[in-house]
């Protein structure tokens, strides 16, 4: 079954960067999509953006765009984060997720697969 294990998180302090990753494995050439989702303690777990597998189109929340960046690496099954400018708001717990069939990559509804998690906490 698909997998997904996300590395990567930590302390940072205001202003710096972070990349966390995330390695899929079982089943995953099938994947059209995999995302970032964020949830921080008493909150939704909000979109923080996404990436078509093929092709490569990419999707930004707002309070994000500009400052980080996903990109995929399909050969080694994996998706990274880049995470530039940190704010304190920006901590939070970051899960990787991916399914087969997506229309909305904001949407974390539609996605099946999800990881563990991995805690970004920005210091200020």
């Amino acid at each position: 079954q698909v997998q997904l294990v996300e590395s990567g998180g930590g302390l940072v302090q205001a202003g710096g960067s972070l990349r966390v990753s995330c390695f899929a494995s079982g089943g995953t050439f099938s994947m059209d999509a995999m995302g970032w989702f964020r949830q921080a303690p008493g909150k939704e777990r909000e979109f923080v953006a996404a990436i078509r597998l093929s092709g490569g189109n990419t999707y930004y929340a707002s309070s994000v765009n500009g400052r980080f960046t996903i990109s995929r690496d399909n050969a080694k099954n994996t998706v990274n984060l880049q995470m530039n400018s940190l704010k304190p708001e920006d901590t939070a717990v970051y899960y990787c997720a991916a399914d087969r069939r997506i229309v909305a990559a904001t949407n974390r509804y539609e996605y099946d697969y999800w990881g563990q998690g991995t805690q970004v906490t920005v210091s200020s």
